[in-house]
């Protein structure tokens, strides 16, 4: 292994960054080389000690060479009971999956309380998982990577790590078992209205003595057979031909809405 440096011009002063480079010997005879560490910009004090760290001294040759950071050829020392012996050229990378962030809106979940919230809302039944569970996949993906029901089920589940944050398998994803978890948390959307609305007071410290309130309005062309809020009034838009609906936002002082 050696050191490579690139030089960048940026705000008119040159950057070196460095990275640790290996030389691999291909099935052909020829060789290639592969970044194992990418360091950065580094001063000459770290520059000098990764030379030093990577350089040792060949007792046959009587000279220096650059070493290899897995060698084939390199036994476990004796008395390490837990040593593992890596063979680079045989490594495989399966089914990479999102893991991170998928963690991070779980625990925003578990910290919420939405776990018990709706487990005690969902009445057990013979379903193999929980709704609680279902949902909560659904509400994750929208905040990750918002999209379709369908497209859940055909492509974000398998790329992320919800089936072990769910310690559950690809049934969970049932484009039709997500659907009906929808219908089950129509008749409760009063209830977590006001249950969030009462845990962000409480996280954020909000004041409701003062409230702002204002109005916009949105406006459709089409007969809007389908929406009956849809209705023709003063338009905002200048578009008094076509039928609009008006929305209506209440905010704290703060812009909290």
């Amino acid at each position: 292994m050696f050191l490579r440096s690139t030089k960048r011009k940026k705000d008119g002063k040159v950057h070196r960054y460095f990275s640790v480079v290996e030389n691999r010997r291909l099935a052909t005879g020829g060789t290639a080389q592969r970044t194992v560490l990418y360091l950065g910009e580094i001063n000459d004090k770290q520059e000098e000690a990764w030379r030093k760290s990577l350089a040792v001294f060949d007792e046959d040759q009587k000279q220096y060479a650059t070493m290899s950071l897995f060698p084939d050829d390199h036994a476990i020392p004796t008395g390490v009971s837990n040593g593992i012996q890596v063979r680079l050229g045989e490594l495989e990378l399966r089914r990479p999956r999102v893991f991170g962030n998928c963690w991070l809106a779980c625990e925003l979940w578990r910290e919420l309380g939405l776990d018990q919230f709706w487990q005690e809302r969902f009445a057990e039944g013979r379903e193999s998982i929980g709704w609680e569970k279902v949902l909560q996949l659904l509400v994750v993906n929208r905040l990750i990577a918002p999209g379709s029901e369908s497209y859940l089920h055909r492509h974000w589940f398998l790329s992320s790590a919800m089936d072990e944050l769910l310690s559950t398998d690809f049934v969970i994803a049932d484009k039709d078992r997500l659907y009906r978890c929808l219908d089950r948390i129509l008749e409760h959307k009063q209830d977590v209205f006001t249950y969030l609305r009462k845990k962000w007071a409480d996280l954020f410290q909000v004041d409701f003595e003062v409230l702002l309130y204002d109005l916009t309005s949105t406006y459709f062309e089409g007969a809007m057979e389908q929406n009956p809020k849809a209705k023709r009034g003063y338009s905002r838009d200048g578009r008094p031909d076509c039928l609009q609906v008006v929305i209506g936002l209440v905010a704290t002082t703060d812009g909290f809405p």
